[in-house]
Formats: C-alpha cells, structure tokens, sequence
C-alpha cells in the first residue's frame, strides 16, 4: 500500500502545476475581457476642446451606431485629392493632426477621424467589426466631395490595417501604409508567444487584404522600429505587385515623421498622382 501513496514531494509539484495552470487561465480571461484598454490608449478631451485654430481646417461630427465621431478636415480651394487618414493607438487629432502644411504643399485635402473613446468621439471600442463600420461611414460622407479627384487611403501603425481593408474595398489612386503589420495575431505572437493567437478579438488580417487591393501600395518603416519589427513591411511588399517599400535608416516607431526620407517619399508619392 505505501507503494501507491502519492509521495510529498510530487503532491507539492501537482498542486503547483495545476495552480499555474489555474493562474494562466486566468490571465488568459483578463486578457480577453480587457484587451482593449491594451490595445487602444485614447486620450479623451472636453467637448469644448479645441482642435485646430486654421481658418481652413474644419471640425465636424458623423453619426454612427450608438457614438459621434470627431473629424477634422483641412479644404482647400481647389484640391487635386484627398488623403483619408487613420491614425495610430494613442493620442486623439490634436496630436495627430498637426502637420497640415505639408499637405497644404502638395495642393491635397486631408481628413482624419479620431475613433471611438478618442478626443472628443463618443462611445467606445468594442469589436473589430465597428471599428470598419465607423471608418466606412466616415469615408461615405467625405467621398462624395472627391468623385473625380485623387484619392489617398493613409494608415498609420494600428490605422494601417483599417486602411487596408477600407483600400480593399473602395480601391483608390494610391494606399499609403506606415509601420504596417502582416497581422494584429502575428504582432501579438511576436511580442507575446504564450498567448494564444485566437484570444485576440482584433485580429486585424492586412496580409489578406494587400493582396486584393486594386493600384499601387507603398510601405514606409523605419528601419529601427521594435514595436511593429519592419520584417512586417517587407512580407507585406511581396504580396502586392505593385508594392513599393522604403525603409528609413536610423527611425523608430514614434520619430518616422522627423526624418527626410520618409517625408520626401510621401511628398513624390503625392506628386505623382
């Protein structure tokens, strides 16, 4: 009998597995349930914020399902296009929306959203589905200005898969993807292997939209980039036969826009529509 007593020492090791099993599940739950607050750090402001204080950089609100999004517009007298913008995971349009000179130069509209729980939009995040939903409606309501001008869907960082799906879609002149991922799972692998690829409820799948997008793509990353590693970039550059990538020596995530490089890419990006 005393052969088939659990010894000590392996009862101690069984509690001990099964109680990391119980708090890996429990991580797993948290993290399911409140993956937003990681992936989404919108800074909300007061209605009565302001955004912007140039005469042609224009505020307005567009109606979705249960929230009020916040748009800013730059209109010029006679644009050549429009950049439709969708910005990062932080911040809201006053941080965002800041270099409006650049595309005053190159004789472009620009219009950009702040998404749900952002700045002074209502509501809040809740599903990759709504997030599509909401960039649509904003877009319908801005493309009817723009029926036989050129058209820029512009992505950055977690705005780049949205706009690729949007690109999908509406096929326009030009898709301009900035710190793009292959996918939200396989960034999330990246940076966290233990969790499971299925947890994640915004999986945000830009590889299998690229490819479908009608005209050119063109990908910029820096080269030094740990958030989104640019080894994303340049799997993304071989779905698309008309996919162009820069890579911009010596820049970050965050400090892209300071260098050169980027800047002057994009500046004959849009000259050349």
């Amino acid at each position: 009998m005393h052969l088939l007593t659990t010894s000590a020492p392996l009862r101690l090791a069984l509690a001990a597995l099964l109680l990391g099993m119980l708090l890996y599940a429990g991580v797993l739950a948290l993290l399911w349930f409140t993956q937003e607050r990681l992936l989404f750090l919108p800074e909300p402001l007061p209605p009565d914020a302001p955004l912007h204080d140039a005469p042609d950089v224009h505020e307005r609100f567009v109606e979705v399902p249960g929230a009020r999004l916040s748009v800013l517009e730059l209109r010029l007298p006679d644009p050549r296009g429009v950049v439709f913008f969708l910005h990062g995971n932080a911040g809201n349009l006053r941080s965002w929306f800041v270099n409006a000179e650049f595309y005053r130069r190159a004789n472009v509209d620009l219009v950009m959203l702040d998404y749900r729980g952002y700045g002074k939009s209502s509501g809040r995040i809740e599903s990759e589905a709504q997030l599509h939903a909401d960039v649509q409606a904003v877009w319908e309501t801005v493309a009817p200005r723009y029926r036989g001008k050129r058209v820029v869907v512009y992505g950055r960082s977690l705005g780049s898969g949205l706009a690729a799906a949007l690109a999908e879609r509406i096929g326009p002149d030009l898709t301009l993807l900035v710190s793009p991922y292959l996918s939200m799972r396989s960034l999330a692998a990246h940076h966290y292997p233990w969790v499971p690829g299925a947890l994640l409820r915004y999986p945000l799948r830009t590889a299998d939209w690229l490819p479908r997008i009608r005209g050119p793509v063109l990908l910029l990353h820096g080269e030094h980039d740990t958030v989104i590693p640019s080894s994303h970039s340049e799997a993304l550059a071989r779905l698309h036969p008309q996919a162009r990538l820069v890579l911009v020596e010596g820049a970050g995530h965050n400090d892209l826009q300071q260098f050169e490089p980027y800047l002057a890419a994009v500046r004959a990006a849009l000259a050349g529509l």
